[in-house]
């Protein structure tokens, strides 16, 4: 991530965010892009998680963690994938719509966090600062930099995302895993 979005880059993101959710929500097939349209910038490859939110409530947060695609496009994928396809929530319904804010997380590229030990690891964070991604064999999970606002409590943090990942909240105290950390640049709908 080179540089800051513009603040009309930003709101033609959460722009197409919406329509990709009023499409894909109502059934119909989300139109083509003209990418010769869009700012080059949204031209180049992202990596981003949308979360839907509703009432305040967490809705559905997907994303990715690698640039594969055009930011406009992947954008577009992961709105449409945190309404209909988060494994935590049924899918949104049209109903929901008018209620569903959103929030687009632009990141940077993750880079390997070295650390000694669990406590090592604890210092070594910046909470409300790094997005972590842990990785233990074929298993991982990440929380956004976000998080840290639920969480902000590092060995909390982290026991919470060991959980996430599906094994013992505290196995990053014995065992050293893979970290690595990232941020992001966050943007959302304002209403």
């Amino acid at each position: 991530m080179a540089e800051t979005l513009t603040p009309q880059e930003k709101e033609l993101l959460l722009k197409l965010a919406r329509q990709s959710l009023s499409e894909g929500v109502g059934g119909t097939q989300p139109q083509p892009l003209d990418m010769a349209e869009l700012p080059e910038a949204l031209r180049q490859p992202g990596a981003t998680f949308v979360t839907l939110t509703r009432r305040g409530e967490l809705r559905g947060c997907v994303g990715t963690l690698e640039a594969y695609q055009p930011l406009a496009e992947d954008v577009r994928e992961h709105a449409l994938a945190a309404a209909l396809a988060d494994y935590r929530f049924p899918p949104v319904t049209p109903v929901e719509l008018p209620e569903l804010e959103i929030e687009i997380s632009r990141l940077t590229q993750p880079t390997p966090l070295e650390y000694a030990d669990g406590e090592d690891l604890l210092k070594r964070l910046r909470p409300g600062v790094d997005g972590v991604i842990i990785r233990d064999g074929p298993r991982r999970a990440t929380f956004l930099p976000q998080v840290w606002e639920k969480l902000p409590d590092a060995a909390q943090f982290l026991d919470h995302l060991c959980a996430k990942m599906g094994v013992e909240p505290g196995v990053w105290r014995y065992r050293k895993m893979k970290v690595f950390t990232y941020q992001v640049e966050e943007f959302h709908e304002t209403r």
